[in-house]
């Protein structure tokens, strides 16, 4: 059985992504990360998540992914409006502006 925790760490290390900010990015910790490594199942959805951030294409090394499935979710993950800074920075002026009306209610 394939050991997807050490292909996973392997891949992250030849990429010479930093583990820190590879947790901060999955929303974990450093001490999860090693974990994670040690975890001969990793899911899926997980390396295909480190894979999109790190830039790696991990069909080749493990069984169960196809090309097609790595290919498209990264098309689809780049071209959401979620990932725009413009998205997020309208959101937060929009948030902003609701709470400064709120407090002048009160």
């Amino acid at each position: 059985m394939q050991h997807r925790g050490e292909i996973v760490k392997k891949a992250v290390h030849q990429s010479g992504y930093s583990i820190t900010k590879l947790a901060i990015k999955l929303g974990k910790s450093r001490r999860w990360m090693y974990q994670m490594f040690d975890n001969s199942s990793v899911s899926l959805d997980l390396v295909l998540q480190i894979g999109e951030i790190i830039h790696y294409d991990f069909t080749d090394e493990i069984k169960g992914f196809k090309k097609s499935v790595f290919v498209e979710s990264r098309e689809t993950n780049y071209s959401t409006p979620e990932n725009t800074v413009e998205f997020w920075k309208d959101k937060y002026l929009k948030l902003l502006e609701e709470y400064n009306a709120l407090l002048l209610r009160k």
